[in-house]
């Protein structure tokens, strides 16, 4: 079995002794152009020519949760593209939606700058059913945020394309459905596959649907947020505040209106990292499971995108 590596901006050599480890039998090995045809390919961001190149790839290893950027390329005509299922992304996406809601609700922000001013100050507590929020995407990471933020008491509203049923989520499934999603949610948390039925979801049209004082954490991709169209609702008082994780162009451009702007709280893509010994367990696992004819989970569909 040969195993082809091609992560660009990713350090080869741990992941190369994590899965030799996992597949002691394989010959595992770092692509360059003109390198013999592999079995399996180990990617993020490849370009073009690895996939000219390796026609014969049976199965392509995402090291991400998102492939709207794999999706882009033309791949080998046979070759299954595989998402990581979780990989330990989900727990990290849930503390860091947990940590930015509960921040919105319980004014930490506004008791931070208090105290830097010097003010001992309370204020009034808020309602928890007043902050319904609505978790836009239930995969492995958006079904995990949703039970971790039902934990808190919040009404919880989930949308979907296809149906889900989540104990603690009031469900709402496919277009019909959106827009009744979005007026039954005050804090909107975006975890959908980017493709091209999403690009721009995150529309002035869209999020002026949601309660007022609404509140936008985006961290799925950059190209679901219209900037204009968030900042135009911040500016009009309609939404109080987003955290973005995720942006068009990255790193954040410098001068970008995000960086300082009061209302809005900005991170380095860093809502939930790929962790590699995780990774190289799930991988490790379902090239095997592969490779006895079993069938996988988070194998992507193109045509849906995810």
């Amino acid at each position: 079995m040969k195993i082809t590596f091609c992560c660009t901006d990713t350090k080869a050599e741990p992941w190369l002794q994590g899965l030799q480890a996992a597949l002691p039998q394989a010959d595992i090995t770092v692509w360059k152009p003109g390198a013999p045809q592999a079995d399996y390919a180990v990617v993020w961001a490849p370009p073009q020519q690895f996939m000219d190149e390796q026609q014969g790839i049976k199965a392509l290893f995402n090291i991400g949760a998102g492939v709207d950027a794999l999706l882009k390329l033309r791949l080998p005509a046979a070759a299954l593209v595989v998402r990581l299922d979780d990989a330990g992304m989900a727990v990290q996406m849930a503390e860091y939606v947990c940590h930015a809601v509960i921040r919105h609700f319980r004014e930490f922000d506004q008791y931070e700058a208090g105290m830097r001013a010097g003010q001992w100050a309370y204020r009034k507590p808020r309602l928890r059913q007043d902050f319904p929020v609505g978790v836009m995407g239930l995969g492995v990471l958006g079904e995990r945020v949703a039970k971790a933020l039902a934990q808190f008491d919040f009404p919880i509203n989930g949308w979907s394309r296809s149906p889900k049923a989540i104990d603690g989520v009031r469900a709402f499934t496919g277009a019909d459905q959106f827009n009744d999603f979005l007026a039954a949610s005050r804090v909107l948390v975006n975890l959908l596959p980017l493709t091209p039925d999403t690009q721009d979801i995150l529309n002035r049209d869209n999020l002026a649907r949601l309660q007022p004082g609404g509140y936008v954490i985006n961290v799925a991709r950059g190209a679901h947020l219209v900037d204009a169209d968030l900042l135009a609702l911040l500016d009009s008082g309609h939404l109080a505040g987003a955290t973005l994780d995720v942006f068009r162009t990255e790193p954040l451009p410098a001068g970008h209106l995000f960086w300082n702007h009061p209302q809005i709280t900005a991170t380095p893509h860093t809502s939930a990292r790929t962790l590699r010994e995780e990774s190289i367990a799930q991988i490790a696992g379902k090239i095997g499971a592969l490779a006895r004819g079993e069938a996988i989970a988070g194998i992507v569909d193109p045509g849906r995108g995810y």
